[in-house]
């Protein structure tokens, strides 16, 4: 069985700062290590969506929005995966959620994330 469970979120002004952390249950730190992790969100009304994900071997993809201002570090030995999120806007609001695949979809509780203007 595997868990996530992500941290960090809030309440930020347009222009703030904020660092999620998505921490992974799994059996054992190679179990992480061969995965790509990602962080997804869901704005009100709106579809899920793809924010950044890192595969195995640190290769990163970002969305377009978020280009140049969030960073997804990950660290194996804790098994964490983290969004760095500068520059925030309104924009990016909404519910953030950590996933990984193993065989099946695994997700977060989720974590909100309300930037004010």
């Amino acid at each position: 069985q595997v868990q996530l469970v992500e941290s960090g979120g809030g309440l930020v002004q347009a222009g703030g700062s904020l660092r999620l952390s998505c921490v992974a249950s799994v059996a054992s730190e190679i179990m992480f290590r061969l995965s790509t992790m990602g962080w997804y969100r869901q704005a009100p009304g709106k579809q899920r969506e793809l924010v950044a994900d890192i595969t195995s071997s640190s290769i990163t993809n970002y969305a377009d929005s978020v280009k140049g201002r969030f960073t997804i570090p990950r660290d194996n030995a804790a098994k964490t995966v983290f969004l760095q999120m500068n520059s925030l806007k309104p924009d990016d609001t909404a519910v953030y959620y950590c996933h990984v695949r193993f065989g099946s979809d695994y997700w977060g509780q989720g974590t909100q994330v309300t930037v004010s203007s």
